[in-house]
């Protein structure tokens, strides 16, 4: 399962990486900088990405040596991720950066993936692993990697290309305002969950027992999903309307 899964997360969030890379370009008037780095790094991440899959397997009993090397090469696939993120900011530093809509997405994907890519690298430490393993941290790992980054990718390329294809333009007011609920409840939602992680909330549960410090975070998060919701569900209503 993990030898498919862990790479398809990888085919997941590497269209985000191109777009990104196109609009860095784009809105900070500059070619995106060490392009050449950028674009085999997507192949390094491409190969290392079969690689890793015993990662999620610590706790499974696997020999000493094997979650050893698996966890020096989830090292190693965070070479490769830092490369494109230090380019793209770069890439603004040198250049003349335009806050449009689309842009604003690209810097969120910049925040968001970031921290999912240091909280994937604290899930592959061996002895931190068996503690957070299973718990709610990994829930929010996962989702600041597949939402912070393929979904804010997506949205990206959407207020991007779509006017291009309808030949209309799309609110830029409305278009921030989505952005600003967006950034708000995504992290609200699942920030917190590190947090729960941490002091022991199993992931996969439906209810759990009082006293353990669980529910006023959860409150929070709940609260968070309904902004990121209604955020999403206006970024569809700009999209459809464009057309």
């Amino acid at each position: 399962f993990w030898f498919y899964s862990h790479p398809a997360v990888y085919i997941m969030i590497l269209p985000a990486f191109g777009v990104i890379s196109d609009l860095m370009g784009t809105f900070s008037r500059h070619q995106v900088s060490g392009y050449k780095f950028v674009a085999l790094s997507s192949v390094a991440i491409a190969f290392l990405g079969f690689l890793v899959w015993g990662h999620h397997m610590f706790v499974s009993g696997q020999s000493a040596v094997s979650s050893i090397v698996f966890s020096l090469i989830t090292y190693l696939i965070g070479i490769p991720t830092g490369v494109k993120v230090i380019n793209w900011v770069q890439t603004m530093y040198k250049g003349s950066v335009q806050l449009k809509s689309p842009m604003l997405y690209a810097i969120m994907f910049l925040f968001t993936f970031s921290i999912g890519g240091f909280t994937g690298i604290m899930l592959g430490v061996l002895a931190i692993d068996v503690h957070l393993h299973d718990t709610y941290f990994v829930v929010a790992h996962f989702h600041y990697v597949l939402i912070g980054g393929a979904l804010f990718g997506l949205y990206c390329g959407f207020y991007f290309w779509l006017p291009k294809m309808s030949g209309r333009l799309m609110n830029e007011k409305l278009g921030k305002f989505v952005f600003t609920l967006m950034f708000i409840g995504f992290n609200l939602t699942f920030f917190p969950m590190h947090y729960l992680g941490m002091i022991g909330q199993p992931r996969r549960t439906h209810t759990y027992n009082e006293g353990h410090g669980f529910e006023t975070w959860n409150q929070i998060a709940t609260i968070g999903a309904f902004i990121l919701g209604v955020g999403i569900v206006i970024g569809i209503y700009q999209f459809v309307n464009s057309f």
